[in-house]
């Protein structure tokens, strides 16, 4: 058979490439088409979308009220740019897709509306500015659909899809804790409202509807707790029944069935969103297949030359003996090509971190090999990599700790944080001598590095404060963090952290999103309400904030003027503040002083949005990302690399890593490793191993889990049936899928 043309190979590697990074775009296949596919999905590409995104969000700062305005016209040209670059990234999309595909996807006109909305209200403050008319930029809550909309944003659409699946469920219990809570403030006003009873303040208590219903349910955050209690709580001991019953109803049942029906939806959905990628995965490596295969007597395949050029094309960047070693895992009898089920776990081999590892002689052991080979030094350097060791200097770190909170004016406990430096800087050179160090400082040996910083650091400090007599500044107390990689328990804690920092970018975005529409909002609702005075200000109402409606409130006598809505960054502290719920009824009541009542129904929103529906979906993912890290082992791809390592003999144990250097994805010119002086000899040739599982994401951790349910030979739905999907829909309507489930 005719070797595929180079345009079949191009497109095959963009199938690959987006089964390997989870891309969903139907792009057209044309040579034309792929190659502007290739440019839509380049790295700068997505960088300069990202960075005008934020540059658009961040004219707020600069645009009035802001506490350093930039002229209009600055501020206007920057916005053009921006919607202009929005443009040129659709009209770029538009032509990598098909009219139809693009017609129909919902984000793409969301865009080109905020677009349209953007230039309009653009024009319209513009003319008005000219005749001095003030008028509102309310084009700017459209703003955070640019960072919702791009196709580079999956992950926060996906989080706000997460939302709105949910939505219904939690409407249905919130309904029933609102109902809760309009008859628990019934029963409030007739118990407490004809006792003429007062507030710390002097005001009445309990006596109208609707000041109840909000109290009531500011208690359910806990932030008016115990307050609101008091007046009838000293009236009589037994009302206090009353607050004790409304807590456990309203603040503990509640708020935990909001967390499980948000966790239950969450896993729900997010397990169907999922199984969707996963299917557009296999499809996408099936229509790569498809492009590259050849008969090899009753069976199609892939020869291997098309098959390692289709590697290159996808992940140049890794080197040659990676490139072999993916290719005899795939061609395990080694015949010269991959068969189907072998090339459809491509993309998942790529996405699998293999380590090329070099061991290299320690110096000491070429210049002075009888005395680095001799008995006393390897009775040395077994004692420092013994177990003990570690669990010793583990020790010597929590008795400095003890020491650091200790009085360090006693002579005695100064004097002993030179003991204590000694023993550390001890520590690195023996670690140093026993470890070669270019290993030792490896770039992916973190805390060695941090050890060392921060030892050199406090050597530095303690020698500077003995020579000038200043007083002590002590970093040796950082030491005690390494103790938690030594903790197994604590490992997984830090695994799991780390794991979730890609992930809590997701997140960022989603708030990011949240406090910008409700930042918006609150400075056209309250801007000018509230001021900011110096201490020694002598303006009317200085210490009433500005405003003699806040006079003696809880607002103003708790100093917090500068919690106001006058400009964009003053906004976000607010809703910072708001979003940690500790005394958020303070600033409730104080703007709603200033401005009307119902205006307490902003800070509601803003609670039952972020507070009850985000904070809830992002416990929900902790949740997830723990039980996954706790329950996840190996995946059948990672087993099949270890044991294709190990059968060629260039594995390497998780304990031996310490002697090794790590050559992330890269080949050295010495293919003969040697052991140190000494030492038991090391097998020759290059060593591979896995990444440590610590830098895998939990998304990628879920996605393997949900994966798990597909069998290989199955298929799975078209591209046109996966789009279609619903993402409420369990299992797609498939004979071979519902086997599957």
């Amino acid at each position: 058979m005719a070797q595929p043309p180079e345009q079949d190979l191009l497109l095959a590697a963009a199938f690959v490439s987006d089964a390997q990074y989870n891309r969903n775009i139907p792009f057209k296949t044309s040579p034309e088409a792929v190659r502007l596919y290739y440019l839509y999905n380049h790295w700068m590409m997505r960088a300069a979308t990202y960075f005008f995104i934020f540059l658009n969000l961040s004219l707020a700062m600069f645009e009035e009220p802001a506490v350093y305005p930039l002229p209009f016209l600055v501020t206007s040209v920057l916005e053009v740019l921006c919607l202009l670059v929005f443009l040129g990234r659709l009209a770029h999309f538009a032509t990598v897709t098909q009219h139809s595909v693009f017609w129909k996807d919902t984000k793409n006109i969301c865009i080109m509306v905020a677009i349209l909305l953007s230039l309009t209200d653009l024009a319209i403050y513009g003319v008005l500015r000219v005749y001095s008319v003030r008028s509102i930029r309310w084009s700017r809550i459209v703003r955070p659909i640019f960072l919702i909309n791009f196709a580079e944003s999956r992950q926060i659409r996906r989080a706000f899809r997460s939302i709105r699946n949910t939505l219904p469920e939690i409407t249905y219990v919130f309904l029933l804790f609102m109902f809760s809570l309009l008859m628990f403030s019934l029963m409030a006003l007739k118990l407490f409202g004809e006792r003429n009873l007062q507030t710390a303040e002097g005001l009445p208590y309990f006596r109208n509807y609707l000041e109840i219903v909000f109290d009531l349910y500011v208690l359910v955050t806990t932030a008016n707790s115990p307050d609101v209690m008091m007046p009838a709580f000293d009236f009589s001991s037994w009302y206090a029944l009353f607050f004790i019953a409304f807590v456990i109803v309203n603040t503990y049942i509640f708020m935990s069935l909001f967390l499980a029906v948000v966790y239950n939806n969450y896993k729900k959905h997010l397990k169907n969103e999922i199984r969707k990628l996963a299917y557009m995965k296999r499809r996408k490596m099936i229509e790569a297949f498809n492009l590259l295969k050849e008969e090899e007597g009753e069976q199609l395949v892939v020869r291997e030359a098309r098959w390692k050029q289709l590697v290159k094309l996808v992940a140049p960047d890794i080197s040659n003996s990676h490139r072999e070693l993916l290719l005899r895992i795939s061609d395990d009898e080694q015949k010269g090509f991959v068969d189907k089920k072998s090339f459809v776990q491509l993309a998942d081999l790529l996405n699998i971190q293999v380590v090329t590892l070099r061991l290299r002689r320690h110096p000491l052991a070429r210049w002075a090999p009888r005395v680095y080979g001799s008995a006393a030094s390897r009775l040395l350097r077994g004692l420092v990599r013994h177990r003990a060791f570690v669990w010793a200097y583990d020790a010597i770190i929590l008795i400095n700790a003890i020491f650091i909170a200790l009085d360090e004016e006693t002579p005695y406990i100064s004097y002993a944080e030179w003991v204590f430096l000694a023993l550390y800087v001890s520590e690195i050179l023996l670690k140093v001598y026993t470890y070669e160090p270019r290993a030792f400082f490896g770039k992916t040996q973190f805390w060695n590095w941090f050890d060392t910083l921060i030892i050199f650091a406090a050597l530095t400090a303690t020698i500077l404060n003995a020579t000038l007599k200043s007083s002590k500044c002590s970093f040796s107390s950082l030491h005690a963090w390494r103790i938690v990689d030594s903790i197994q328990r604590f490992r997984v804690i830090m695994n799991t952290l780390i794991n979730i920092v890609p992930t809590m970018l997701t997140f960022g975005g989603l708030t990011l999103v949240v406090y910008c529409v409700f930042a918006i909002i609150g400075m056209e609702l309250f801007h000018g309400k509230i001021q900011f005075f110096p201490a020694d200000s002598s303006a009317p109402h200085a210490l009433a904030c500005g405003n003699a409606a806040l006079r003696d409130s809880l607002f103003a006598r708790g100093k917090y003027c500068k919690n106001n809505f006058n400009d964009f960054a003053s906004s976000f502290i607010v809703l910072m503040e708001l979003t940690v719920v500790n005394q958020w009824h303070v600033f409730a009541n104080a703007f709603a002083n200033v401005t009307v009542q119902p205006a307490k129904l902003y800070f509601i929103a803003f609670h039952i949005v972020m507070v009850i529906i985000i904070v809830n979906i992002f416990v929900s993912f902790i949740l997830e990302a723990f039980f996954v890290e706790y329950s996840l082992e190996k995946s059948e791809v990672e087993t099949a690399i270890e044991q294709k390592i190990q059968e060629l003999g260039m594995g390497v144990q998780e304990d031996e890593l310490r002697d090794e250097q790590l050559l992330d994805n890269m080949e050295s010119d010495e293919h003969e490793l040697e052991g140190e002086g000494g030492t038991k000899a090391q097998p020759r040739g290059l060593v591979f191993k896995i990444a440590s599982k610590r830098y895998r994401t939990v998304d990628a951790l879920l996605q393997r889990m949900f994966e798990a349910e597909i069998p290989l030979e199955d298929e799975g739905p078209s591209f046109e049936e996966i789009l279609n999907l619903s993402p409420s829909a369990a299992v797609p309507r498939n004979p071979s899928l519902e086997s599957a489930a």
